[in-house]
């Protein structure tokens, strides 16, 4: 089989790890972008290389520009190429109004879930334009259902930030179709993992779940089988697509 490598950010956890897993189970390589808990991040690591596939783990702040060209630099060193781009690195903070949002909360929201972004998918095209050497690619990126939403009372600056995500998606999309790069994003409903926790709602999943159509949660697995849908040769001809994974939750 020839060898993929696709990178991941904030891979050591939910969306971001189920994907490192089921890439793995796929035949791919992985790189894992992670900001903190270096422990977690070398457990996923030790997973995929008992499947017989190659992975490392990097930390990178993806609020940091620095940091992201350090991260894709490793790749370049250790793998040699870059096939996949999982764009997934992204926070939650505590639920709050517009009118109870500072500056501080909405430059540290859009510096890490939108700049971040927007660098990191630059750094993916950089390697992947076959217009700049590369052999094209995919690049995928979580956005959320609250894009949509809005996630009023609680999390409009968060669905703001993924509200740019999703424009991104489009544009970039379209811009690089002809240099053998698609784009697309996924847009996970109510997923069962811990990032509620840090949002402050560690039981947020079990007290939304009767208003979803599906009444019930997703899993984190669910959502890496559509990233990894997305990035794979199965889907050679979808780019600019925003796949919705929330249960009915329209």
């Amino acid at each position: 089989m020839h060898k993929k490598v696709v990178l991941i950010t904030g891979g050591r956890r939910g969306i971001g790890a189920a994907t490192a897993l089921q890439a793995a189970a796929k035949g791919w390589d992985v790189v894992i972008g992670f900001n903190s808990d270096q422990k977690a991040a070398d457990a996923v690591v030790a997973q995929i290389t008992e499947m017989g596939r190659h992975a490392m783990a990097v930390q990178a702040d993806i609020g940091c520009e620095d940091q992201i060209r350090r991260l894709f630099a490793v790749v370049d060193v250790q793998f040699g190429q870059l096939n996949a781009f999982v764009n997934n690195a992204g926070i939650v903070d505590s639920a709050t109004t517009v009118a109870e949002l500072t500056g501080e909360l909405l430059e540290r929201m859009f510096r890490i879930n939108t700049i971040g972004a927007f660098l990191c998918a630059r750094e993916a095209v950089l390697r992947m334009s076959t217009t700049r050497g590369g052999h094209g690619g995919a690049i995928v990126n979580v956005s959320s259902i609250a894009a949509r939403l809005g996630a009023p009372r609680q999390y409009v600056d968060y669905a703001a930030s993924k509200g740019a995500m999703d424009v991104m998606t489009l544009g970039l999309a379209k811009e690089v179709a002809a240099e053998g790069i698609r784009v697309n994003a996924v847009r996970p409903g109510l997923i069962d993992t811990d990032i509620h926790a840090s949002g402050g709602q560690p039981d947020r999943v079990r007290r939304l779940a009767p208003g979803v159509p599906m009444q019930r949660g997703g899993t984190a697995v669910e959502v890496a089988n559509a990233i990894v849908w997305l990035m794979s040769d199965e889907s050679p001809y979808t780019t600019g697509s925003l796949l919705e994974i929330s249960g009915g939750n329209l």
